[in-house]
């Protein structure tokens, strides 16, 4: 198997990094892996994982939510209910950002789809890519998108959106400073880049460590904290505009690290540690488990 060394730090070139965890692959195939830390910038990323031609059997399960949509398990139909009310939040923050009604949008990772669909229905020109081809017959078998392969990214036009969006993408993404290069190409020049991301800073990761679910190596690459997703941006000619706590994702992530640590009722003890997050990301957002970061072009 071939697999990513990383030898330098992708934010700020250093080449000096310290192990900070070992974390299992509870989801899939029960290997571990290293999280490393640069001792420069602090930038935190997943160490000697698969590379992206070869890591695709690490999503290879019927129970990944974002490439199956299986309602499979109570967690699993917690995750859709949240994601209802999520998608109409997700619509007035691009509305709210972007100050258009309608638009164009690009929503890279897209799934299965919901997203695309929902701002299609509100008017949006919508284009979507998604590298699970699973996931990209089930967006046009149940909604009618025409979703582009990971490949269609390096080729779509300079300044051709108003907005674009990467739910919980950023973190998977092999080449990540050349994806930030194409980012700044295609949004106009008023234009919004919407990402979210997960937390290593949050209350649920400061109380699980290695084994808080959302590091979820070797599928997450990287792990932003506010202030590494901040310098990205400044590095790729953004400027970080708005900030957003995503509450409710500590309640999934932490009812799904209860299940990898084999506890008894996993949801309840979940549940507590989620709603204590969501307390401590409304006294400070800068702890919520997930973080939507809003960026304009400088």
């Amino acid at each position: 198997m071939n697999i990513l060394n990383i030898n330098k730090c992708p934010l700020c070139g250093n080449s000096q990094f310290q192990k900070v965890m070992t974390c299992t692959d509870h989801y899939a195939t029960g290997e571990k892996f290293d999280v490393e830390q640069c001792t420069h910038c602090h930038f935190l990323f997943t160490q000697r994982a698969p590379v992206e031609a070869e890591i695709g059997r690490y999503y290879e399960s019927p129970d990944y939510i974002s490439h199956s949509d299986t309602h499979k398990g109570l967690m699993n139909q917690i995750y859709h209910q949240v994601r209802r009310y999520m998608l109409a939040r997700k619509a007035r923050l691009v509305k709210h950002s972007s100050r258009l009604n309608e638009g164009s949008l690009l929503d890279i990772g897209t799934g299965t789809g919901y997203f695309s669909h929902f701002m299609a229905e509100k008017g949006w020109k919508v284009t979507a890519i998604e590298k699970s081809p699973q996931a990209r017959e089930f967006a046009k078998k149940h909604f009618g998108l025409d979703v582009q392969p990971s490949e269609a990214l390096s080729l779509q036009e300079e300044a051709s959106f108003d907005v674009v969006t990467l739910w919980h993408v950023m973190e998977h993404l092999e080449h990540l400073n050349e994806t930030w290069e194409i980012l700044n190409r295609i949004l106009k020049e008023r234009g919004v880049l919407i990402v979210a991301v997960p937390n290593p800073n949050s209350f649920d990761a400061q109380k699980y460590k290695e084994m808080w679910a959302a590091y979820d190596t070797p599928r997450h690459l990287w792990h932003f904290t506010p202030s590494t997703m901040q310098q990205f941006g400044a590095k790729h000619g953004f400027i970080l505009a708005e900030q957003h706590p995503m509450p409710f994702d500590a309640f999934y992530v932490s009812m799904l690290t209860e299940k990898y640590k084999k506890s008894r009722h996993p949801f309840l003890k979940g549940l507590l540690t989620g709603t204590e997050a969501w307390f401590a990301s409304q006294a400070k957002k800068e702890r919520s488990s997930s973080i939507i970061y809003v960026f304009r072009k400088k």
